[in-house]
């Protein structure tokens, strides 16, 4: 929703600029679309890494707090 009001802002100061990134915003997204993936991947290795490490110290750890 603020996205779109920004939009409606800009539409009313420069409304050439604001139909240019009407156009450009789908293209924007397509190319960061692999980054956001790497992205998912990175946190996922290391989030197995933390949990492979922490491991040894759940295993041998005292009762936990609930």
């Amino acid at each position: 929703m603020t996205k779109f009001l920004l939009w409606c802002i800009l539409l009313v100061l420069c409304w050439p600029l604001a139909l240019l990134a009407l156009l450009l915003y789908p293209i924007v997204w397509i190319l960061l679309l692999p980054f956001r993936l790497l992205g998912v991947a990175v946190g996922g290795v290391l989030a197995l890494i933390t949990a492979v490490i922490m491991l040894p110290a759940r295993v041998l750890g005292g009762p936990r707090a609930v």
